[in-house]
């Protein structure tokens, strides 16, 4: 049925091309690594590195727009790849995503795969996250109506797209939703309002909840329930801004369903989410009139809210929700090793950034976030600073420092053995632009902790010469080892981790090719985490548009 809807596809596809002439746009992206052993630093974990010894991925994304139609697929390839599974391995290819789309007046039509958010992304998101390995399209049909300018309402239903372990299918769970927007202008002073609110509905499919009850039968007598097939999450959201100031808030609720404890049992329960902020931007500050200040704060509550095409889905799968980590994103290497991902059944929490601008070239940053679980015990908290100064056209530096307490034992899943980590982290870099092409960029880290695997000192030198070229050289220095008992056997040497990079961009093509020693850690990015095994070897890329 597959292949007879692609022949379709490609035939009309045709058609549409000989009776006008459309324009056609796209890009590619391919990774290749090279395994290397090493058991100094632990990166022995994976099949790569005693069989198969590399690893690829590819995407190519094709867009044709002709009379009015956006066609749109996407060829994904994954060989001996562990990105999706970051200690085994996985080999796949085929079309991994596909849409047609069409605009008739103020209505919009999708039919295919498709990405989408509603409000912030709390009660639903259909995202991908290329370096995590992550895509939670959906597949099937969505629409969207423009009432006016300032007034939308959209809906879609259809299914997730498959699970890490298999990527070319579609999860059997039915997923559909609706939501719309409103924005207002308000009295003469201008106050910018929008409201939203959304419902999103899951329903199981007959094989999970065969799974789901077997299970339970299983359970002792006061442990049991009658699972639901249905689920329905919502939420209702705004934002309004005055000024200079803005304000924003959402509450997200779930009807009870089957959900996982932290032990892995499943038990009856509802959800809810609470989310509130604001923020503060003036320019033009000072006798000068060239500094500036911004801020940010935002409170956030996640109660049993774990929102997935089914309770069956583990580790980074089927997920129907994003919700990010309440911390700063991070930048430097040593910064961002202790990173608290959200976690769905339970966490309440605030960051607060301040931006200040002396004047241009001078400008302070600072930072605090402090998590704590439902039932008060510390999960994690950052200070955070750094000041940046920009001396003349030539150089310019920064400084700054990090403190973190980071609970190992909730966020990697370790036993009361672990100590809690606790961090101090000076950091700072100077770059000396050498002329109008050409620059020299040096920066330096040390975390220094008692707790995990001890202190680190990471130090880089890059060289960048516009447009074409960029040379990088890092080493990351366990300094002061600490090493677990039941952790995974690592040297108790002063273990380096160095890498060399090279990067070569032509027009709208970049290569780049490095040899690379990672730690093992948590790994974000876009504010989400998951733990990876350290890594030894080399990997190259290549990506371009067209």
């Amino acid at each position: 049925m597959r292949k007879l809807f692609l022949t379709g596809l490609t035939v009309f596809i045709a058609f549409l091309g000989v009776q006008a002439q459309g324009v056609l746009s796209g890009n590619f992206q391919s990774n290749f690594s090279v395994f290397d052993l090493d058991s100094a630093i632990g990166a022995y974990e994976s099949p790569q590195y005693t069989a198969e010894m590399s690893s690829a991925e590819a995407w190519l994304f094709l867009n044709y727009q002709l009379k009015g139609f956006d066609l749109s697929a996407r060829y994904d390839l994954f060989n001996n790849s562990n990105l999706l599974i970051p200690t085994g391995s996985y080999s796949g290819h085929g079309l991994g995503f596909w849409q047609i789309r069409k605009r008739i007046s103020d209505l919009t039509l999708t039919a295919g795969s498709f990405y989408d958010q509603f409000g912030s992304g709390l009660v639903f998101r259909a995202y991908e996250n290329r370096p995590l390995g992550l895509d939670y399209a959906i597949q099937g049909v969505h629409a969207r109506y423009d009432i006016s300018p300032t007034w939308m309402i959209k809906g879609f239903t259809g299914n997730q797209k498959g699970s890490i372990e298999d990527r070319f299918s579609a999860s059997p769970q039915i997923v559909k939703g609706i939501n719309t927007e409103k924005d207002f202008i308000l009295g003469k002073k201008e106050i910018r309002l929008s409201v939203g609110a959304s419902a999103v509905n899951r329903t199981l499919a007959r094989e999970d909840m065969n799974l789901i009850s077997a299970e339970i039968n299983g359970y002792s007598r006061e442990l049991r329930f009658d699972p639901k097939y249905n689920t329905y999450a919502y939420n209702g959201y705004f934002n309004v801004g005055l000024g200079d100031f803005a304000l924003f808030g959402e509450y997200v609720g779930k009807t009870q369903e089957a959900i996982r404890d932290i032990d892995g049992l499943l038990k009856l329960s509802d959800g809810k989410i609470y989310l509130v902020g604001g923020s503060f931007a003036k320019n033009k500050l000072g006798k000068s009139k060239k500094g500036g200040l911004g801020m940010n704060v935002q409170y956030r509550v996640i109660d049993h809210f774990q929102f997935r095409n089914t309770p069956n889905a583990e580790l980074l799968n089927g997920f129907l929700t994003y919700q990010p980590s309440l911390t700063r994103q991070a930048s430097y290497r040593l910064l961002a090793r202790y990173i608290a991902q959200a976690l769905d059944l339970g966490e309440k929490g605030i960051q607060a950034d301040l931006f200040y601008t002396i004047n241009r070239g001078k400008t302070l940053t600072l930072n605090y976030s402090d998590i704590h679980s439902l039932e008060g015990e510390h999960l994690y908290q950052e200070y955070y600073a750094d000041y940046e100064h920009k001396f003349n056209k030539s150089w310019k530096a920064k400084i700054g420092l990090q403190k973190v307490f980071y609970n190992q034992r909730v966020y990697q899943g370790k036993d009361s053995s672990y100590k809690n980590v606790e961090t101090i982290t000076p950091f700072g870099e100077v770059t000396y632009k050498i002329d109008k092409r050409n620059s020299l960029r040096m920066e330096c880290q040390y975390l220094m902790t008692q707790q995990d695997l001890g202190s680190f000192v990471n130090a880089i030198l890059e060289l960048n010469m516009s447009p074409h070229w960029s040379f990088s050289v890092s080493d990351m220095v366990n300094v002061d080892p600490v090493r677990h008992e039941e952790s995974v056997v690592l040297s108790d040497d002063i273990v380096h981790y160095y890498s060399v990079f090279a990067k070569y961009n032509i027009d709208v093509t970049s290569f780049t090719l490095a040899y690379i020693k990672q730690v093992e850690g948590v790994n974000c990015t876009g504010g989400i985490c998951r733990i990876e095994p350290a890594f030894s070897g080399i990997r190259f890329t290549l990506q371009t548009n067209f």
